[in-house]
C-alpha cells in the first residue's frame, strides 16, 4: 500500500498543530467531537429532504469508546460519512474544511450548527496520538475507505469494511512519559469530565458505555452469618451531554429554581447567586449570555491569583473558559457565559480574535450589568446592600483606576455610610437631602465608623446640621477625588481649610486673634519644623484642644494609606496643626509663650495628641511618654 505525503505546506501546519496552536491537549476530544456532530448535522439536514436516509433526529449519536489495554480512544459517528476523495481532500490536505464547503453549497444558515470552519481540528489528535485511523463511509456509498497515518511522515488510504454510512476514529495514544499522561484520556471520569466541560452542549447525545458496580445479592444464610457483600461489575450506556442549553430555552419554560441550580452547578458556589439575568440578544451580533453575581465574593476575589472573565460559547461548543475581555475591571465579579454564533474564530478555535462583534457584546453586556444593579438598587434595596458590603471595594476601584474616566457609569452605584442614622446613601440620596445653604458634599476618612465619630474636625459640620459620609476603604478618598463633584456639588473633606462655613465675622475675628498672637503661633511652627508646615488657629474646633488638618493634594489619610504600600518611597501631606482658641489650653500656651523651651515642649505634646487622634504613628513614642510625666 503507497504512503502517501503531505503537502509541504501541510506538513508545516500539522507540526504546529501538535506543537503550538493548541495550549492544552485536551482539546482534541472537543474537536473531534465538534466534527463528529458537523458529519451528523449534515445528514441530518439531508434526511429533511431525503426519505431514503432513513434515520429521525433521535437515531443520530456520538459513542466513545476506551481501551485500557490496547490503550486506544475511538470516536464513532452515524453521520454523512466520507468517500475515499474526500478522506484525501479532507484529511490528506490541512485547513481544507468540508464543513465550509457544505455550509456554502447548501446555503445553510446560521442555525444549522456547523461549527468547522478551518479544517484543522482533526489534526489536534496527533498531540495525544502515536497513529490514527479512520474509517468512514458515505452516505449512498457501497464502499468504505480507512485513513491511517502515524502524524508527519504521511497517510495511507484503503478499502475497509463498514456496515453503516459515518466515522470510526481510532486513536492510538502515545506512551507516558515523566511529563505526560496520556493514559488519562483513557479514563472514563476523565472522558465524562472533558465532555460536560467543552461539548455538554452538542446537540446530539454523546454515549458511552461506562462501567459500575454494584453488591451481589445475599442468600438468607449468608446475612444471617453476616458476611461481607460481594460486588460485581455491570455495564451501562449512559449519555453524557446535556444536549438542550439552559440559556437557549425559552424564558416562560424556566423557574427561578432552575437558573439557580444551573449555577451553583456549573460554577461551583454552594450559595444561591445574588441575582441572574437571562439575556436574548437578537441584533448584530446575536448572542444570550447568562450573568450571575454571586452572594459573596471568593475568598481570592481581592488578590491577584483572581482570574475575572466569563465562559464563552460558540454555537454551544465551549470556547474560552474565561474570556475576560467581555467584563470590565469594575464588574469582575459577575459570573456566566456568551454563547455566540457570530463570533470570528481564529484557527485553533480556543481563542477569539479580537474583532468587532466581540467589542459590541462586551459593551452590551456592560450595559446590562449596570441596568441589573441600578434596578435592584431601587426596587430591591435590601439586596442591593447585601451586594454592596461583598463588591462595593470594587466599583470604587473602578473609579479611581482609570481616574474619573468610569464615575458617569459608576457614580449612581456608590454607597457610603452617613452620620445620620449611621446607614447606607447613594450619592443621589446625599445631594436630594441636602439643605439649600449647603455647598459641599461633606466626607471623612477614618479607619472605622466609631474612629470617624471621633474626630475633632466633625464637629462644625455636624453642628451646622449637615450630613457627612463616612469614607473607611482604603481606596475611597482616592475615588471622591477622582470624582471631584457629583452634580455638580463638590466633595469636600472636613478638614479642608475652606469649609463654607466660617461667617465673615468669625473669618475675622479668628484673623484677628492670629495677628495678636502671631509670635505664639511663630514659637509653635519653629518647635514642630520639619513636621508641620505651619500652626493656626481653628474655625472648625469646637470642644476639641487641638487636631490637624492638610494643604495640597495629598490628606492625612492618603499619606496613611500610601505609605503602607511596601515601597521606599514615602509620601507625605503637607500638615496643619490646629489649635482652638476657645480651649482653655490655649490660655495654658499663651502663659508660656515667653518661655521657648517649655512651649516647645507643649507643642511636641499637641501635636503628638493630634497624630494619635488621626490613627498615625507617633515620631517618638519614648519622648512622648517622658513629656507626659514631666509636664504632669
Amino acid at each position: 500500500m503507497e504512503t502517501k505525503q503531505f503537502k509541504a505546506e501541510s506538513k508545516r501546519l500539522l507540526d504546529m498543530m501538535i506543537h503550538s496552536i493548541y495550549t492544552h491537549k485536551e482539546i482534541f476530544l472537543r474537536e473531534l467531537i465538534s466534527n463528529a456532530s458537523d458529519a451528523i448535522d449534515k445528514l441530518y439536514f439531508k434526511s429533511l429532504t431525503d426519505d431514503k436516509v432513513g434515520l429521525a433526529k433521535d437515531d443520530f449519536a456520538i459513542w466513545i469508546y476506551a481501551d485500557k489495554d490496547k490503550r486506544t480512544l475511538k470516536i464513532e459517528d452515524n453521520g454523512i460519512g466520507m468517500t475515499a476523495e474526500e478522506l484525501e481532500n479532507n484529511l490528506g490536505t490541512i485547513a481544507n474544511s468540508g464543513s465550509l464547503k457544505f455550509k456554502s453549497e447548501n446555503k445553510l444558515d446560521e442555525d444549522s450548527q456547523i461549527i468547522g470552519q478551518f479544517g484543522v481540528g482533526f489534526y489536534s489528535a496527533f498531540m495525544v496520538a502515536k497513529k490514527v485511523t479512520v474509517i468512514s463511509k458515505a452516505y449512498g456509498s457501497d464502499k468504505a475507505y480507512q485513513w491511517e497515518s502515524e502524524g508527519v511522515d504521511g497517510y495511507t488510504i484503503s478499502e475497509a469494511e463498514k456496515d453503516n454510512a459515518g466515522t470510526v476514529i481510532i486513536l492510538e495514544l502515545l506512551d507516558d512519559t515523566d511529563d505526560e499522561s496520556y493514559g488519562e484520556f483513557l479514563d472514563q471520569y476523565r472522558i465524562k469530565g472533558l465532555i460536560k466541560k467543552y461539548s455538554d452542549y452538542i446537540r446530539f447525545p454523546v454515549k458511552m458505555e461506562v462501567s459500575h458496580s454494584r453488591p451481589k445479592e445475599q442468600s438468607e444464610e449468608d446475612k444471617a452469618a453476616n458476611k461481607p457483600l460481594e460486588y460485581e461489575d455491570f455495564i451501562e450506556i449512559e449519555t453524557l451531554n446535556s444536549m438542550i442549553p439552559l440559556w437557549k430555552k425559552s424564558k416562560t419554560e424556566l423557574k427561578e429554581d432552575d437558573y439557580k441550580h444551573f449555577y451553583t452547578e456549573k460554577f461551583f458556589d454552594y450559595n444561591e447567586p445574588l441575582k441572574y439575568s437571562h439575556v436574548k440578544n437578537e441584533g448584530v451580533p446575536s448572542y444570550n449570555a447568562l450573568l450571575y453575581i454571586p452572594s459573596k465574593a471568593p475568598f481570592d476575589y481581592y488578590s491577584k491569583e483572581y482570574e475575572k472573565g466569563l465562559q464563552l460559547y460558540s454555537n454551544g461548543v465551549l470556547i474560552m473558559d474565561r474570556c475576560s475581555d467581555l467584563l470590565p475591571d469594575y464588574f469582575s465579579f459577575v459570573k456566566g457565559l456568551v454563547d455566540s454564533e457570530d463570533l470570528s474564530l481564529n484557527i485553533s478555535r480556543e481563542m477569539l480574535q479580537h474583532d468587532r462583534q466581540l467589542k459590541v457584546i462586551a459593551k452590551s453586556i456592560e450595559k446590562t450589568i449596570s441596568s441589573e444593579l441600578k434596578k435592584m438598587l431601587k426596587n430591591e434595596r435590601e439586596k442591593y446592600e447585601e451586594f454592596w458590603k461583598a463588591f462595593g471595594l470594587q466599583l470604587k476601584y473602578g473609579i479611581y483606576s482609570d481616574y474619573g474616566m468610569n464615575k458617569e457609569k459608576l457614580q449612581d452605584l456608590l454607597m457610603f455610610t452617613s452620620s445620620k442614622e449611621k446607614k447606607l446613601v447613594t450619592l443621589d440620596e446625599y445631594v436630594t437631602g441636602m439643605r439649600e445653604e449647603q455647598k459641599f458634599i461633606y466626607y471623612a476618612t477614618g479607619e472605622s465608623i466609631a474612629r470617624i465619630e471621633q474626630l475633632p474636625q466633625t464637629e462644625l459640620v455636624k453642628d451646622n446640621g449637615f450630613e457627612i459620609l463616612y469614607l473607611t476603604d482604603n481606596v475611597d478618598e482616592f475615588a471622591v477625588k477622582s470624582m471631584n463633584s457629583y452634580k455638580d456639588k463638590e466633595f469636600k473633606s472636613v478638614s479642608a481649610d475652606d469649609l463654607g462655613l466660617e461667617s465673615t465675622e468669625k473669618q475675622e475675628e479668628i484673623k484677628a486673634k492670629e495677628e495678636e498672637n502671631s509670635d505664639l503661633l511663630k514659637g509653635l511652627s519653629d518647635a514642630l519644623e520639619g513636621k508641620v508646615a505651619k500652626v493656626v488657629l481653628s474655625k472648625r474646633l469646637k470642644s476639641h484642644p487641638v487636631c490637624l488638618s492638610s494643604e495640597g493634594e495629598i490628606s492625612l489619610e492618603m499619606e496613611k494609606v500610601l505609605n503602607a504600600i511596601p515601597t521606599e518611597q514615602k509620601v507625605f501631606a503637607q500638615k496643619v496643626l490646629e489649635i482652638n482658641p476657645e480651649h482653655e489650653i490655649f490660655g495654658k500656651l499663651r502663659s508660656v509663650s515667653g518661655d521657648s523651651e517649655k512651649l516647645s515642649k507643649y507643642a511636641k505634646l499637641l501635636y503628638t495628641q493630634a497624630l494619635l487622634i488621626e490613627g498615625m504613628s507617633i515620631d517618638d513614642p519614648v519622648e512622648f511618654s517622658n513629656l507626659i510625666c514631666e509636664l504632669m
